[in-house]
């Protein structure tokens, strides 16, 4: 597998390129997670990102090849034990192979190492059935709270559709 990494602001560009080719547009299309029917415009933008990387209570940790970033998640330390797992992307072209997962095993290493979590949260499009049970089959689940989706805020895309909204879902984080 390829190495996972903490990011840093060297690899902003390529963290954002890679958000967008694996969330929004024709590119996104090539892999399963894309929301590409649901959105369009922006998945994050850098200022959003830099921030993520100079914060203390968050990580973006980085999977690479020999020669370029494959796939990222965001790790957030919420305080009370509780840690959220975000913009999981992997390559489009290089879907279905495994690395989603050990993104996510990485994720809630390092909720539990660095943030001292028991518990991980997400929140998923309610219209992503498919990504939701994928996210089930590691041990997440429904936890009954929807969220509303930021609907007229361009920096999280432009919406297809006025029924967007998010469904949290949470997994125990027992010992490593």
């Amino acid at each position: 597998m390829h190495p996972i990494r903490t990011a840093t602001p060297a690899d902003l560009s390529a963290l954002l390129d890679l958000v967008q080719r694996a969330y929004r547009g024709d590119s996104a299309r090539l892999g399963w997670t894309h929301e590409a029917d649901l959105l369009d415009g922006q998945r994050t933008d850098a200022e959003a990102l830099r921030a993520m990387l100079s914060d203390p209570h968050q990580r973006v940790l980085a999977a690479e090849d020999q020669v370029r970033l494959i796939g990222c998640v965001q790790v957030s330390d919420q305080g009370r034990g509780i840690a959220y797992l975000g913009m999981l992307s992997v390559d489009p072209t290089l879907q279905a192979r495994g690395s989603g997962k050990l993104l996510i095993d990485a994720a809630e290493d390092c909720a539990r190492e660095s943030f001292r979590s028991n518990r991980m949260e997400m929140t998923v499009i309610e219209q992503r059935a498919e990504l939701i049970a994928y996210y089930e089959r590691r041990g997440y689940a429904r936890t009954g709270e929807t969220r509303p989706f930021p609907l007229d805020d361009p920096r999280f895309g432009l919406p297809r559709r006025r029924d967007l909204r998010f469904v949290v879902l949470a997994k125990p984080l027992g010992e490593s």
